[in-house]
């Protein structure tokens, strides 16, 4: 029966799921490319003569939901990043790290971002974001797809016989072995959303409102303001608030014995949820600061509220939508 199912529909099955994966939708692409392979190794007359297409196929639906990240990513800057930082079921940080992951590679990164977790939902977008020239894209993105798609085929079709047992074994054990397989992921999806919204409600109490920081910064002891965002994000969105010091989170150790630990500290991120902002001021709280807290809202809360906002050098020509900020003002 699976034999005949795909030989009549493998194909526009494995373009269908390809796609959907591309566009962000929570389902695996790569097990269906597994087993395509391992189809066409059993089934080399019927199966396998429709191994080239299905790789053509592969990537090319893989383009299409790259691309439409890549533009969304053009025509809407970093809120399209900030978009997939408040969906993500990982924490804020693991955004971070891809955004340095792709400053520091640039568009070459998408030529392997297909196999790591995480780095190529945003990579893409970022590319657009970055104003990296589409053919440039399309050119590292297609490649990265072919790599991808191909080594799936690949693996699926060297170890053919061993999923050919695998699926020998749940063809004996029936529906229930799908309806076990599918009830634990979406326990495992639901205790990752529900661990993550505990965290965000736990530390919410503890974080300082924008109209606070504001009338603190105006008073005679004015806090330090931490900016943590990457330099990355910095490019997309060149403004800070006025007199903030930017941080990074990987040297909690230089930023401790640079200030005092009665100093009141304030930390600000880009990413709607502030998880990265609230884990570095629980760190420094355990390193001995008594009054270390995140901005509700981040940078994004602080333009929301109508207040002051400083350029970073050159930030007309840094951002594509620089124009979309307000103009400084003295605090």
């Amino acid at each position: 029966m699976l034999h005949d199912l795909v030989v009549r529909y493998g194909p526009a099955l494995v373009f269908a799921n390809v796609l959907a994966a591309s566009l962000g939708l929570p389902v695996p692409a790569l097990p269906t490319l597994v087993l395509f392979g391992a189809m066409a190794a059993l089934h080399p007359v019927s199966v396998g003569a429709q191994l080239a297409p299905v790789l053509v196929l592969s990537v090319f639906a893989t383009l299409i939901g790259d691309s439409a990240w890549f533009l969304a990513g053009r025509m809407y800057g970093g809120n399209t990043l900030k978009t997939i930082c408040k969906l993500s079921l990982s924490r804020d940080t693991c955004v971070k790290k891809t955004e340095r992951f792709f400053g520091r590679w640039g568009v070459r990164v998408l030529s392997v971002a297909k196999f790591v977790p995480g780095l190529s939902i945003v990579s893409i977008p970022m590319a657009g974001a970055m104003n990296t020239p589409y053919r440039m894209f399309l050119l590292y993105d297609g490649l990265g797809a072919a790599l991808w798609a191909g080594i799936g085929l690949m693996v699926g079709a060297v170890f053919s016989q061993q999923i050919d047992m695998l699926f020998a074994g749940i063809n004996r054990l029936g529906k229930a072995a799908a309806l076990v397989a599918a009830v634990l992921l979406a326990l495992y999806a639901a205790y990752r959303w529900t661990r993550r919204r505990a965290l965000i409600k736990k530390l919410a109490a503890a974080r300082i409102k924008v109209d606070e920081l504001y009338e603190l910064m105006r008073s005679d002891v004015s806090p330090v303001v931490f900016d943590i965002r990457s330099d990355e994000k910095r490019l997309l969105d060149p403004y800070v608030i006025p007199g903030a010091v930017f941080a990074d989170e990987r040297q909690l150790d230089h930023i401790i014995k640079s200030y005092a630990p009665e100093q009141k500290l304030v930390i600000y991120c880009s990413c709607p949820n502030e998880v990265s902002a609230a884990w570095m001021a629980k760190q420094l709280s355990e390193a001995g600061f008594a009054d270390v807290v995140p901005l509700l809202g981040g940078i994004d809360a602080w333009r929301d509220a109508g207040r002051p906002l400083s350029p970073l050098p050159g930030a007309a020509a840094l951002a594509p939508d620089a124009g979309a900020h307000p103009e400084p003002k003295a605090v």
